[in-house]
């Protein structure tokens, strides 16, 4: 067994325990006279993704690929775009570094994907940058806010999708800063770039001061009770956390367990309710009261346009799996992918891909807005707040944006666009 297999095991362990004592691609001939085109032939786009189907990051985190490949596959089995059909090769990296070179390695130089779309994780994705890069290989859509993918100098070819994490921090620490004033702040964050942006946004809007107790985890490790039990001692009031679901997970377990019941603020890394009641199991309740962050919409919302699509979607092309923000994602992903297929033409190559996100313009079922620009590569530019109650997650309070500096926290009042009636963006 693997260790990111163990790891996995491990954390679904120690969540139950904590709950039982308290959750085909090839070369392809494109027409540009260019020669051809990776990935790409007058009949099919291949893609590729690295993702934790299993490791300590699958849980929810594994359902966001398949999520994708069924809205590629509702568009193909529509015509695909400019009369291609989309391949997608999901490759499971387990959330572990090497294992996700070797897995890119592999889509590029065995597969010839035309891109990669939408790899999963801070860690795990910083390892393949360059590779990417000095292979040309359109990196779109990194599912991670690191600030890392939005460096257009140094690597051209690479956009996020996410609300950085400096953003999603400044949020959080606004609510914190208007509704909880005098509370004394912890923070938990994992032990990368992360858990670090996500600190810096938090201090950004309270103070370098204001965190009285910062506390890192590795996912090697799935033991956090010293983090948990120091921010007891410290008598911290809230708790925000900057974590994948299986460590949310965790850390809301274990403070039950040593008695300790702070108000929790929770990335939308690891604040997905379906997937954390999953992991607590029993000790699902928990969650009450608990704040998150969000700019996609809410899985339960079944009056939502966007929402009745990929309800749709996921009931033809996904065995109509378990619905949860995860799936939101990932078809939100796969929508946008297809906007920029569109909007790249029928003369598809990996520069006209490139330079169709870089116009930017794009919207979708965000409730903030995509920044894409010859500059700017961040993606999502803003949240929402969300909060668990009687075990419902929804939504409160306006929507806002912000700049991972200095910039203020402001509401955002743009709402979100319909889908198209056939739920297919239109060719530009």
């Amino acid at each position: 067994m693997p260790p990111s297999t163990r790891r996995g095991l491990a954390i679904a362990t120690t969540i139950a325990l904590l709950a039982t004592s308290a959750a085909c691609g090839g070369d392809g001939g494109g027409s540009s006279g260019r020669g051809p085109v990776p990935g790409v032939t007058d009949t099919e786009i291949v893609v590729g993704t690295h993702m934790p189907l299993t490791g300590p990051a699958s849980a929810g985190y594994s359902k966001i690929a398949p999520a994708t490949k069924a809205y590629f596959d509702y568009v193909n089995a529509n015509g695909g775009v400019h009369g291609r059909k989309i391949t997608y090769k999901i490759m499971d990296d387990g959330y572990n570094p090497a294992n996700t070179q070797q897995v890119v390695r592999q889509l590029v130089l065995q597969d010839k994907v035309f891109a990669v779309l939408n790899g999963l994780g801070t860690p795990t994705h910083t390892g393949v940058l360059d590779f990417l890069k000095s292979n040309r290989v359109p990196d779109l859509f990194v599912a991670s806010g690191s600030r890392s993918w939005d460096q257009p100098d140094k690597y051209p070819g690479t956009f996020g999708f996410n609300p950085d994490y400096t953003v999603e921090g400044k949020i959080l620490a606004n609510h914190v800063k208007t509704a909880l004033p005098g509370k004394k702040v912890c923070f938990l964050g994992q032990d990368d770039d992360f858990g670090r942006d996500s600190l810096a946004g938090v201090e950004q809007v309270l103070g370098a001061g204001a965190v009285v107790a910062k506390q890192t985890y590795v996912t090697s490790n799935t033991n956090v009770a010293p983090q948990i039990g120091a921010f007891k001692a410290a008598g911290c009031e809230v708790v925000v956390l900057a974590t994948v679901p299986g460590f949310t997970a965790l850390a809301v377990g274990t403070a039950a367990r040593l008695g300790f019941r702070p108000q929790w603020l929770v990335s939308n890394v690891g604040a997905d309710h379906p997937t954390l009641a999953k992991q607590l199991g029993a000790a699902a309740p928990l969650l009450e009261g608990m704040i998150g962050v969000n700019y996609l919409p809410m899985q339960n919302d079944t009056a939502n346009p966007w929402i009745q699509l990929f309800t749709k979607v996921n009931k033809e092309h996904n065995g109509d799996a378990p619905f949860d923000g995860n799936t939101v994602y990932g078809m939100a992903v796969g929508y946008l992918f297809v906007q920029v297929l569109q909007a790249a033409g029928k003369d598809l190559t990996r520069e006209s891909v490139l330079a169709a996100v870089s116009r930017g313009g794009y919207q979708g079922p965000g409730l903030a807005p995509l920044r894409f620009s010859d500059t700017d590569h961040s993606g999502y530019g803003g949240e929402r707040l969300t909060r668990v109650s009687g075990g419902v997650q929804a939504y409160f309070g306006p929507a806002y944006e912000t700049d991972e500096g200095d910039g203020p926290v402001r509401e955002y009042a743009v709402a979100p666009v319909a889908p198209p009636a056939n739920g297919i963006p239109a060719a530009s």
